[in-house]
C-alpha cells in the first residue's frame, strides 16, 4: 500500500461524518421540514452526484439548441468561481470573472437566450419572471442537490467512466451525495459513453441502476467539432492543412480530466506538451508568462497551443496578448450525441415537459409531469 492509498483511507470517518450531514438533510427535505419551493414556469434541473466533469455544459448546451426556437429559454446558474456575489443577469460584456466561465460560454453561444446567475437560485428564478414576462422554460444549471427548489424535470448525469455505484462519498470519494440520490432524477444520462457501447454493457448498465418504473435512461458520447481561433478576428491560418503540417502542440488544460483533450490533440501531432491547471483554474498573468515560455521552448517552428472551450473563455481576458500568439491558439469545440437512435424520444419528452406546463398554466403545479 502506497503513502497516498494510506493517506485517503484516513479520510474515511470524515465520509462517514459527511454522510450523516448528507442524510439528515435530505430527510428534512423528504419530511417537509425544509421546504422545497415551485415556481409557475417550467423548470428543468440539469446536474450530477460527482465532483468533477460530466458534460454539464454541454448538455446544457444541447437543451438550449432544443428549446430556444419554440421558447424563450433562460439558464441559471450559481457561477461558480466568479469574483461577483448576487443576481447579475448577464449581457454582451459580461466576462468569465463576472458571472462564472460557464455561463459565459452560453452566453456567447446563444446571446439570443437569457442566462443569469445566483448562488440563491430561489431569488435568481423569481428575478428572471420579474425580468421577462414570456419565459417559456428556466435551466437549472447543477442544481441536482440544490433542493430548495424544485424542478418539474430533473436530468442527472452520470460519467460512463465513474460508475457511482463503484464511488464513494466525500473526501474520501467523489459523490456528493449517496448514489441512491438518484432516485430524485426523472431522466438519468450516461455520459462520455464509447460510440460502440456493446449491447451486453448497456444492459449491464441498465440493471446496475436500478431505475424505477418512472425513470428514463440514455446514453451520449462527447463529439469534438474541430479546431476554432480563441481569439475572433485574429487571422490564423487554415487549420484544415494542421493535420498534413503536424505541428507541435502546447495543450494547456484547466479541467478535470483532460483525457479527451489529449486524445484529440494525438490525432494532429505525437509531439505533446501538456500543461494542466486546476478545475476552473482564473489564469493570471504569471500563468501566462509560464504559458508563453513553455511555447517558446518547443523547438519546432510549426507549433500550436491548443485548449479547451471553457480555457478559452477564461484565456479571452488575456486581450493584450501579441498578435502572432493569439494567432496560435486554438480551442476545441464540444457537442455530445444520443446513442442507440434515442435522441428523438429524449427530445420528444423534454419538448412535451415544457408545451404541457406552460408558465401561468391552469394545470401546472411545479410537480413532475415527464411525458411516457
Amino acid at each position: 500500500m502506497t503513502k497516498k492509498s494510506i493517506l485517503s483511507y484516513l479520510l474515511l470517518p470524515f465520509s462517514g461524518l459527511y454522510w450523516i450531514i448528507v442524510f439528515l438533510r435530505n430527510k428534512s427535505f423528504d419530511l417537509g421540514i425544509l421546504r422545497e419551493e415551485s415556481f409557475n414556469v417550467p423548470l428543468i434541473s440539469i446536474g450530477n452526484i460527482t465532483v468533477g466533469g460530466t458534460g454539464k455544459t454541454p448538455h446544457t448546451e444541447y437543451l438550449v439548441n432544443l428549446l430556444k426556437n419554440e421558447f424563450k429559454v433562460a439558464v441559471l446558474s450559481r457561477g461558480y468561481k466568479r469574483k461577483t456575489k448576487g443576481f447579475i443577469l448577464a449581457d454582451e460584456f459580461s466576462d468569465a470573472e463576472t458571472i462564472g466561465d460557464e455561463p459565459c460560454q452560453i452566453k456567447r453561444k446563444f446571446p439570443e437566450i437569457i442566462v443569469a446567475v445566483d448562488e440563491n437560485r430561489r431569488d435568481g428564478i423569481r428575478k428572471i419572471l420579474e425580468y421577462s414576462k414570456d419565459i417559456g422554460v428556466v435551466l437549472l444549471d447543477d442544481a441536482f442537490q440544490h433542493r430548495y427548489v424544485k424542478p418539474g424535470l430533473s436530468v442527472l448525469l452520470i460519467d460512463y467512466n465513474r460508475p457511482i455505484s463503484d464511488d464513494y462519498l466525500l473526501p474520501f470519494g467523489r459523490l456528493r451525495e449517496p448514489a441512491s440520490g438518484k432516485k430524485r432524477a426523472n431522466m438519468i444520462l450516461v455520459t462520455k459513453s464509447p460510440e460502440n457501447l456493446k449491447p451486453i454493457e448497456r444492459r449491464i448498465i441498465v440493471r446496475n441502476m436500478r431505475l424505477n418504473n418512472l425513470q428514463y435512461l440514455y446514453f451520449t458520447t462527447v463529439k469534438q467539432k474541430g479546431l476554432l481561433p480563441v481569439f475572433k478576428n485574429i487571422e490564423t491560418g487554415d487549420v484544415s492543412n494542421l493535420p498534413l503540417l503536424k505541428p507541435s502542440v502546447l495543450l494547456v488544460s484547466g479541467i478535470a480530466n483532460p483525457q479527451a483533450l489529449l486524445q484529440f490533440a494525438s490525432t494532429l501531432s505525437r509531439e505533446i506538451t501538456e500543461m494542466h491547471f486546476p478545475d476552473h483554474h482564473d489564469f493570471t498573468d504569471m500563468d501566462l508568462s509560464a504559458i508563453r515560455s513553455e511555447f517558446e521552448n518547443i523547438p519546432k517552428s510549426e507549433k500550436i497551443l491548443i485548449t479547451t472551450e471553457k480555457d478559452a473563455v477564461r484565456l479571452q481576458k488575456f486581450s493584450d496578448l501579441p498578435a502572432d500568439f493569439k494567432a496560435i491558439m486554438f480551442y476545441i469545440p464540444i457537442a455530445i450525441e444520443f446513442l442507440n437512435d434515442d435522441e428523438e424520444n429524449f427530445n420528444i419528452q423534454i419538448l412535451n415537459y415544457v408545451r404541457n406546463n406552460k408558465r401561468n398554466s391552469i394545470l401546472h403545479s411545479g410537480k413532475n409531469q415527464v411525458p411516457a
